[in-house]
This record gives structure tokens, C-alpha cells and sequence, in this order.
């Protein structure tokens, strides 16, 4: 649920301190775990080392993430894809298929020489 018109967004003045005055080509990273801070006109330009519960994952805001959150651009899960065995039996042939292909090709610029 999105915050009250009359409220405003939430944006964190620590966050808007760090990046005040500021040049973005200058300034390095800007650390945060502030992930529920809104993305403001301000920070276009700027890279941000946003917390993920493990680590800072570098954003680069641009124009099209202003009015999203932070935390949006820096995922807390990994993703590990799905399948056990059936999957790697598929992949494996994906790739037999692809080496073959590419076999095939060398040949057969090997042959127009």
C-alpha cells in the first residue's frame, strides 16, 4: 500500500544530506540501507551501494527509477533455477546440440577454403 498523498514520500534525510551539494560524476558510491527511501529528482546521476541483508549491490539511478524505492533495484533473494535431474539432462543436450553445430560450421568453412 502506497503512502497518503498529504504525507508525501518517505525520503530519507540522511540519504538526501549524502547526496546535497553534491556532483554525481565525483562521488563515489554512496552507501545505504535505507531500502524504503523513494528515488528522488536529486539523485539522477548518482550510484548508490544499497544493503541487500548481505552485501551493497551498486545502483545507478537513472530517470525512469524516479518515484520507485531503492530496495526495488537490489534483490534480497538469489535465484537458483529450478530442475534436478530432468533439467540437467536437457541442458546437457542443449549444449551436445550447440557443439555439434558449431562443428559442423568450422567444417564447413574448412571445406570453402
Amino acid at each position: 500500500m502506497t503512502r497518503s498523498s498529504s504525507k508525501g514520500p518517505y525520503l530519507d534525510p540522511r540519504v538526501l544530506k549524502k547526496v546535497a551539494g553534491k556532483k554525481p560524476l565525483e562521488t563515489g558510491v554512496i552507501k545505504t540501507w535505507s531500502r524504503a527511501c523513494v528515488i528522488a529528482p536529486e539523485m539522477v546521476g548518482f550510484t548508490f551501494g544499497v544493503h541487500n541483508g548481505r552485501a551493497h549491490i551498486e545502483v545507478l539511478i537513472s530517470e525512469d527509477m524516479v518515484g520507485h524505492r531503492l530496495g526495488e533495484f537490489s534483490p534480497t533473494r538469489k535465484f537458483t533455477k529450478h530442475g534436478g535431474k530432468m533439467q540437467k539432462e536437457i541442458e546437457s543436450k542443449a549444449k551436445e546440440a550447440e557443439i555439434a553445430s558449431a562443428k559442423a560450421a568450422k567444417a564447413s568453412t574448412e571445406t570453402k577454403k
